[in-house]
């Protein structure tokens, strides 16, 4: 049997790997196993063997499930290969093939509970309540290290879903936000410090309350019907605006390939930006203001969608100096953190690796606060400082820049 679905990877895509080993030293899995077949080239050739009659198998399940979906390799392939796309495919057809409870759960979770606002608010304030009675050793073992990165829940801010903000200063259009599925209840003050600064900048701001997950999650796992679906549904909601702004690092990434996801996607994926592209652009125009530098030194770190799929790193940095932090290196090579959505919870032997390294990185710096632009890199990064007790706070870099302006005073309006 080969592929049964028509989300499988495109035999021209599979075509253009050249075998060259370029990307070898770039993935972050071929780096800590030393593994063929934990390599893009490797799984790459996985795939295409499937193509040619062999079995969608456990074997090729653990192939492509090791995978990160990092895209690092994509930055450095000289055939443009879309490894990201591909694998995607790939999942699209192990969802297909090789069904059972273990996927329908996951199925359960990332391609249907999250579309829910109002599960995900029911589930929020339970998790809200074992941080408070500290019962997070109730939880499944697994679980335990995201609930470790969790920021408090119990006074998170109100949602804005259904709010509209209307400009200050000179009006430059309108930008709908994306709530996002846990950035919505578990990254509440990202979300204020978004559209205070948007509506400082000039910008009406609407948070549309038909919109929903952008479906990320469920494509990386392999439900492209579940994330078409998502992707129809947030076109009808959020294409009216001039842009469409997001703050996940994930979210944005996946966005703005919404052209492979619906029809008329690309309209919307045109009108995509991430939070620091926007808000770094304001800054160089003078609508919002550089503070002199006068706070700590901040390590940056650059989520894998954000540098590799986006190529925006300037852009967090920009911010956090008018902040007026100092930005500190911590990785030159961007490695993942392991995040990678549930990569932890399937894959906790290699995601708590490449957590600890990113730790270690952050404690050489001796720096007590990381930036970083996507709430699972965050979380997990946040659980491995907590595990070599590291007391350092992370925070979104545009909500570090808010939180800067107001303490000093400053009252940015659009001009």
């Amino acid at each position: 049997m080969s592929w049964v679905t028509d989300h499988a990877p495109h035999p021209d895509d599979l075509a253009s790997c050249v075998q060259c080993g370029l990307c070898l030293p770039s993935c972050p899995t071929f780096r800590l196993t030393g593994l063929e077949t934990a390599s893009p080239r490797g799984r790459l050739t996985a795939m295409s063997a499937v193509a040619e009659g062999r079995p969608v198998d456990r074997r090729f399940s653990e192939i492509m499930g090791s995978c990160l979906q990092c895209r690092a390799c994509e930055v450095v392939c000289p055939g443009f290969v879309p490894f990201g796309k591909a694998m995607e495919g790939a999942r699209a057809e192990l969802a297909a093939q090789m069904p059972g409870p273990g996927r329908r759960l996951r199925r359960l979770v990332t391609a249907r509970l999250l579309r829910r606002r109002g599960v995900i608010r029911m589930a929020s304030a339970l998790i809200a309540l074992t941080q408070t009675l500290r019962l997070k050793y109730l939880a499944p073992r697994r679980m335990r290290g995201a609930l470790s990165g969790l920021r408090p829940l119990s006074h998170r801010p109100p949602s804005p879903v259904g709010t509209t903000r209307p400009a200050r200063g000179d009006r430059r259009g309108v930008v709908a936000l994306l709530s996002g599925c846990v950035m919505d209840q578990w990254f509440g003050d990202v979300h204020t410090a978004t559209i205070e600064l948007l509506t400082r900048a000039g910008y009406d701001v609407t948070v549309p309350a038909n919109q929903t997950c952008c479906g990320a999650l469920a494509a990386h796992d392999g439900w492209a019907d579940d994330a078409r679906d998502m992707a129809a549904t947030n076109l009808a909601a959020l294409g009216g605006a001039d842009l469409v702004v997001v703050n996940a690092a994930g979210c944005s990434a996946h966005m703005k390939e919404y052209a492979h996801w619906t029809e008329g996607g690309s309209d919307l994926a045109a009108k995509v930006v991430d939070v620091t592209e926007v808000v770094a652009e304001a800054i160089a125009d003078g609508r919002l203001p550089r503070l002199h530098e006068t706070g700590p030194a901040v390590a940056v770190q650059d989520p894998c969608h954000l540098r590799h799929v986006q190529r925006i790193t300037h852009q967090p940095r920009k911010i956090l100096e008018a902040a007026g932090l100092r930005t500190v290196e911590i990785d030159p090579a961007g490695q993942c953190c392991g995040a990678a959505g549930i990569y932890s919870l399937l894959e906790p032997e290699l995601s708590g690796r490449l957590g600890q390294a990113k730790a270690e990185q952050i404690r050489v710096t001796g720096s007590g606060l990381v930036s970083s632009a996507n709430p699972g890199c965050e979380l997990q990064i946040r659980n491995h400082l907590s595990s070599l007790q590291i007391d350092a706070r992370v925070a979104h870099p545009v909500e570090l820049y808010w939180e800067a302006l107001r303490s000093h005073a400053v009252e940015p309006t659009g001009r």
